[in-house]
């Protein structure tokens, strides 16, 4: 059993706890952590285990404030296929990618500004997001549509309007993965990425949507679990002074809060553990210790604060290092409390946030995530006539293995919607488990006489979902493909539509176009 360095009244002890930021198990707050924060703890982190329902969530985060009232609650939810608010049925807003391919900042503003109401409605007021990834590698396996786009100049204009619609609403933005992680090939959740870039090459295409939210005010920056050579060959960028000090702070000259991605990743824990690692991230300067993802008890937050007393009482760090980490923590917790109520009583002078102007025509804030799938929605007609689909299909979903960040807890894909539409709509989901020469076989034996609609994610990515899905074409070419993932194969099918995310309102509006019922066609 941990025993404890000081007591809790200690000011270093205080300022230990007030730089984590950990998760816990359960629908309401755990007696250890409502006594953690009692003791200095500043902030909670959300995960989907942790969320039933709108109205549980906010008697959760009240729950929280009863025992201090500027406590941080953040989340996870970037919306499209990283959602936690929606973790069992979906995202109501697609994600960045989506966004990204209408190239609309108003829109992109309005979504961002909407997803804070909901936050703060609920009593969230720190959302790590958005990604302000490029997307310079299309085989990242993490990464993908979580990206606005490859463009540089594109992902930080949309990286600015998201962070000033969702700090509007009174929820303070999370830029990441500080400086980059758009050009890895390694999910950082297994192992320690690795980009060679060169510095120019970094300066010029990473670090311009970083410099562009650091203008815009983001009021935290997230570091990545990345190996950069090129700024430092020895530690990955949340363990370096020469990242975060020296390029973050001093070059780029960011004042906000700089949190880590999550200290129980392979990346980091696997290398350093999450002591050391903690450690070695607040002497580098971060200020906030993210750690619940997988680590969720009162052991992991013990283990951390004591340390960060250890090493302060050591020499190791610099007790005017933790005073000022933890001092940015109270600093945000105290703007957030106060943004928040400028944001409801902004909303009560207006009665209610306005209409969103989304460039295809106005729609009350509460449906924009719709308005914005439907116009992410590109549509690729083959050589056969094309007839929307009367009767109830078959819906094939081809699924890849999901990362981590994204979960497999979250539904995805058409067959939901399209049953909604046409009752009676059959589903099957295959994976590459399934012996490719095999797949499509047991599809049409499944399918029957029925229009088949193949669901995929990142085809490019996956060799086996290409062979199949082409086997499938040359046996029924009448089959309708959906990619919701990055679209960079060439179009398959009678008809091919390409969402950028399987946010559930990506599926809606595909599902849309299927049948030709809704605004979508």
């Amino acid at each position: 059993m941990t025993t404890l360095v000081r007591g809790s009244s200690d000011t270093l002890t205080r300022d230990a706890l007030a730089v984590l930021q950990p998760g816990f198990v359960g629908t309401t707050a755990p007696e250890w952590l409502l006594r953690r924060i009692g003791e200095g703890l500043c902030a909670v982190g959300l995960f989907g285990r942790n969320i039933v329902s709108t109205g549980q969530l906010t008697a959760l985060t009240a729950q929280l404030r009863a025992e201090r009232d500027d406590v941080l609650v953040a989340i996870d939810e970037e919306g499209g296929d990283v959602t936690r608010l929606e973790v069992h049925n979906g995202s109501s807003f697609p994600g960045n990618y989506a966004l990204g391919t209408v190239d609309d900042t108003e829109l992109t503003r309005a979504v961002a500004r909407e997803l804070g109401r909901r936050l703060a409605e609920c009593g969230v007021d720190l959302n790590w997001a958005p990604a302000a990834d490029i997307n310079s590698n299309p085989n990242n396996p993490v990464i993908g549509v979580r990206s606005f786009g490859a463009d540089t100049t594109l992902a930080a204009r949309h990286t600015v309007a998201y962070i000033e619609g969702l700090q509007a609403a009174g929820v303070a933005a999370c830029t990441k993965h500080f400086p980059g992680h758009g050009d890895t090939n390694v999910d950082s959740h297994h192992a320690l990425p690795r980009i060679d870039a060169d510095l120019d090459t970094l300066r010029a295409r990473e670090l311009l949507p970083f410099r562009a939210a650091i203008a815009a005010g983001s009021k935290a920056v997230m570091s990545a679990h990345i190996l950069l050579p090129a700024l430092d060959p020895d530690r990955p960028a949340t363990l370096s002074p020469r990242i975060l000090t020296g390029l973050l702070r001093e070059e780029l000259g960011y004042e906000g809060l700089i949190v880590t991605d999550g200290m129980e990743m392979q990346a980091i824990s696997a290398t350093y553990g999450i002591e050391r690692g903690s450690v070695l991230a607040i002497a580098a300067g971060a200020d906030a210790i993210c750690v619940g993802g997988g680590l969720a008890d009162e052991e992991t937050v013990l283990r951390l604060r004591d340390a960060l007393v250890t090493a302060v009482r050591s020499g190791e760090l610099a007790e005017e290092r933790l005073a000022g980490a933890a001092a940015r923590v109270r600093a945000l917790a105290d703007w957030t409390r106060r943004a928040r109520r400028a944001a409801a009583v902004g909303v009560a002078s207006k009665g209610g946030l306005p209409s969103a102007q989304s460039g295809g025509g106005t729609a009350p804030c509460t449906d924009i995530g719709l308005v914005a799938a439907r116009r992410a929605v590109r549509v690729t007609v083959g050589q056969l006539p094309y007839e929307p689909v009367a009767l109830a299909p078959y819906v094939a979903a081809f699924a890849p293995v999901a990362n981590i960040a994204v979960g497999d807890e979250t539904p995805w894909g058409v067959a939901a919607e399209l049953t909604a539409m046409l009752p009676g709509t059959r589903a099957g989901t295959y994976d590459s488990s399934t012996d490719t020469s095999r797949l499509a076989g047991n599809l049409l034996a499944a399918a029957a006489d029925r229009r088949i609609v193949a669901v995929v994610r990142d085809v490019h990515r996956h060799p086996w979902m290409a062979d199949a899905l082409d086997a499938l074409i040359a046996a029924r070419p009448d089959t309708i493909v959906v990619e919701m993932g990055l679209d960079r194969a060439e179009p398959r099918g009678a008809l091919h539509i390409a969402t950028h995310g399987a946010a559930r309102v990506c599926g809606r509006a595909a599902a849309e176009v299927i049948t030709g019922k809704g605004a979508g066609v």
